[in-house]
């Protein structure tokens, strides 16, 4: 199997260490291991004499550098049911383009190895004089590390959705700040909440003149790049306290599958009757079929009712997600061969 390496020169997004410190020593150190190890074959014994440490630290910096982004995998060779379930989704919902990874031998690394996937398209796609429209997600912020950091000319990264109240992975300001840092690029934001506490609030607000411009601003991005949420009780809404077991409820009795830049929408991709969806401050769905490029990235079986729903919608380009939840999505004989069933 063709395997491709890259280094990310000693330094990870986001850390601006000053010449001369220790922490810039330690990249320094991480970087030369990594050299050695992946590139010249040596061993770790072998590392840690000719840098002056031990090999309990060489075996810390090897494993950190592959969790930071330092040094980053890719295999060359496609695995031809991944391929083959990229070509059926791409029939049966029109996407210009479809990647699926491979299902992982450690479950917990799923997520992981879409993110990386998702960023690496993304980080290709980037020039000069572009916007980027950025939605929210853990998904979303892990892939900015596969992403090679570098200056683009008049890049501009802008938030497709408020803004949480408190640090979250899931906070859309996090993640478009760290991506403009990783490449220079100027950031904006829709400056108000995710979701406001009435409709009310929502509609005051949304006459507002700066979230009426962030929100035209965001309709003119070149490329979006977003993911979508599962309504199940281990959701991040869920586990964030965005909503309770009662709305979880009241949301499926509306028909709601999943969230698309937090509006609850439909097996259909359709936004449904439901009080949440009137206080939420973010660019529509229907908005995002005016955006050249809309990437999504998402995986995990239990939001391919989601994934789907979107893709019904008819506003998505690019697909990124994982094995089992794009035979789900494609269902009938993808599924059946792999002993799937849908989450209840």
């Amino acid at each position: 199997m063709d395997t491709k390496l890259t280094f990310r020169a000693g330094m990870m997004q986001g850390q601006r260490p000053a010449p001369g410190s220790d922490f810039d020593q330690d990249q320094q150190m991480a970087t030369r291991a990594c050299w050695l190890y992946y590139m010249e074959g040596q061993t770790q014994g072998q590392i840690a004499r000719y840098l002056g440490t031990n090999r309990v630290r060489v075996n810390r910096m090897l494993s950190a550098a592959r969790d930071n982004g330092l040094v980053q995998v890719r295999i060359n060779k496609r695995l031809v049911g991944c391929v083959e379930l990229e070509f059926a989704l791409r029939d049966l919902f029109d996407v210009a383009e479809v990647h699926v990874v491979p299902k992982p031998m450690d479950p917990a690394n799923m997520r992981m190895m879409v993110a990386a996937q998702g960023g690496r398209l993304l980080s290709d796609r980037l020039n000069d004089d572009t916007v980027v429209g950025v939605g929210w997600g853990r998904t979303l912020q892990g892939s900015l590390k596969a992403m090679e950091a570098r200056p683009i000319s008049n890049l501009e990264v802008v938030s497709l959705i408020g803004g949480l109240t408190r640090g979250s992975v899931m906070n859309s300001y996090e993640t478009a700040l760290r991506l403009a840092d990783m490449f220079g690029a100027e950031c904006s934001y829709i400056a108000g909440p995710a979701f406001t506490d009435t409709a009310e609030s929502r509609a005051m607000l949304m006459r507002q003149p700066m979230i009426v411009d962030a929100l035209e601003h965001a309709r003119r991005a070149d490329i979006a790049y977003i993911s979508v949420g599962a309504l199940d009780m281990e959701s991040s809404m869920m586990r964030l306290g965005l909503i309770g077991p009662e709305d979880a409820e009241t949301l499926k009795t509306s028909g709601a599958i999943g969230d698309l830049l937090g509006y609850w929408i439909d097996e259909n991709g359709e936004i449904v009757d439901h009080p949440l969806n009137r206080r939420v401050i973010a660019l529509p769905p229907d908005d995002l079929a005016g955006i050249a490029c809309v990437i999504l990235v998402t995986g995990g079986v239990e939001r391919y009712q989601a994934i789907r729903g979107a893709l019904r919608k008819g506003v998505i380009d690019v697909l990124v997600t994982d094995e089992d939840t794009a035979a789900l999505i494609c269902g009938g004989r993808f599924a059946s061969e792999r002993g799937l069933d849908a989450p209840r």
